[in-house]
């Protein structure tokens, strides 16, 4: 089934006009808009599901049930009824460099820019910096940039599901999509089993010979010398609780370095974590080229079943591209004669959420005639609709967030990629 979304009319960028409004008054008790609590039926829809636009206040980077964090105009923002009113702020004057922020079970409040982490445990009346430490207990500090405008995006991440019950406690895992904007960084994988008070390297990438700072010398190489495996970034990082074990993939092509060896950059790792010891055990699965399912993200476990969305691209294989949302036994992941291709949309895709029987997903919009293309299924992927968001304009949605406790999810909608745009609320449909 492919069909259109027809909404009534185009939804405003409602964000800009806050922002106006914050800059000429020097600042204002935030409200959100009327419309968020109004009726489902007085929102844009599809077939599927209704959306919006987020209501005008501060950008909403993050929710959890009934909370959601937010930035803008140098502070930070806490609300406890889904962005209808913003009861909790703090300066920060950093905050459009936000790049990363989680809402704990305890309620505390991870939040990141470019290259540092800070937490708060008290609804924002106060914050402090957390720094990193690496696996040896030493502290874990951001490289200086030979360029100081580019520092890297240290924390950013592009899933949007951090957090996980294991053994009976929450514990936070994400890594890093980074080498895109803003320069060169090492590429990582972060734990907390504290709720942030303690953030730590679970794994980290090799020196890449492509994604280093211009200019770097032997000495300024970013990356674990002593790891052979390198990629460009994080695709995604999740939990599987069957296997008590965190499964990541990551990508993005082969690269031939100058002295004409080949570097894959697309892997998938299995790790499984030891409370007693604080220590990690990581396995790479699988290495391919560009060309190849494994080239994915979204990865969710549902009922045992192994779900995940494959953007393969590139040139370097065999055609069509080897792509769609598929399903398998995590055991099963090695072999491609066992997967089951459950929808093939044709273009890349590598996000995804599954929550409540609902998949998620969408395109990646420089690759697809879609401007913000969604891809939906009410039933865990039996049935199958794609939508074309046309009134946003060409919007990559990333980051998708499990639903907050008026059932709406929460996606990115990127420039292009990777650039900040605007946030999207979607809520599903009764079927």
């Amino acid at each position: 089934m492919s069909t259109e979304a027809n909404p009534n009319g185009s939804v405003p960028l409602t964000r800009r006009s806050w922002l106006l409004a914050t800059a000429a008054s020097g600042g204002m008790l935030l409200q959100g808009s009327d419309a968020v609590s109004a009726d489902d039926s007085t929102f844009s829809s599809t077939p599927h599901f209704w959306y919006r636009l987020a209501p005008e206040g501060p950008y909403i980077d993050s929710q959890s049930g009934n909370k959601a964090f937010g930035f803008g105009q140098g502070k930070i923002y806490l609300s406890e009824d889904n962005g209808q009113t913003w009861p909790h702020d703090a300066i920060f004057r950093d905050a459009e460099s936000i790049t990363f922020s989680c809402i704990l079970g305890n309620g505390n409040i991870l939040f990141a820019t470019r290259t540092r982490l800070f937490l708060s445990t008290d609804n924002l009346k106060t914050y402090k910096e957390v720094v990193v430490q690496d696996a040896d207990g030493s502290d874990y500090v951001p490289h200086q940039p030979l360029d100081p405008a580019n520092p890297g995006w240290y924390f950013h991440p592009l899933d949007g599901v951090h957090t996980w019950d294991v053994n009976g406690s929450e514990m936070l895992v994400w890594g890093n999509y980074c080498n895109v904007l803003g320069g060169a960084v090492p590429v990582n994988i972060y734990y907390s089993t504290d709720q942030g008070e303690t953030v730590k390297i679970a794994y980290s990438f090799g020196q890449s010979p492509a994604f280093q700072q211009p200019g770097a010398g032997p000495e300024d190489l970013l990356g674990d010398p002593d790891n052979p495996v390198v990629c460009r970034h994080i695709h995604c990082v999740t939990y599987n609780s069957a296997e008590n074990a965190f499964y990541a993939c990551t990508g993005d092509h082969d690269r031939t370095d100058a002295d004409g060896n080949n570097h894959q950059e697309c892997h998938w790792l299995r790790g499984t974590y030891d409370a007693a010891s604080d220590a990690w055990d990581w396995q790479v699965l699988v290495s391919v080229n560009s060309n190849s399912r494994y080239k994915s993200g979204g990865i969710n476990f549902v009922d045992g079943q192994l779900y995940w969305a494959a953007d393969a691209n590139g040139k370097n294989g065999t055609m069509p591209h080897d792509r769609g949302i598929f399903r398998c036994a995590p055991e099963d992941l090695a072999n491609p004669t066992k997967h089951e291709l459950l929808f093939n949309p044709h273009y890349e895709s590598a996000n995804m959420i599954i929550e409540d029987g609902v998949i998620l997903s969408a395109h990646y919009a420089p690759a697809s005639p879609y401007a913000t293309g969604i891809i939906y299924s009410p039933d865990l992927g039996r049935t199958w609709a794609q939508y074309d968001l046309k009134e946003f304009g060409q919007r990559s949605a990333i980051r998708f967030h499990k639903k907050n406790s008026d059932g709406w999810f929460r996606v990115d909608l990127r420039k292009g990629w990777i650039e900040r745009g605007e946030v999207l609320f979607i809520k599903p449909k009764p079927i």
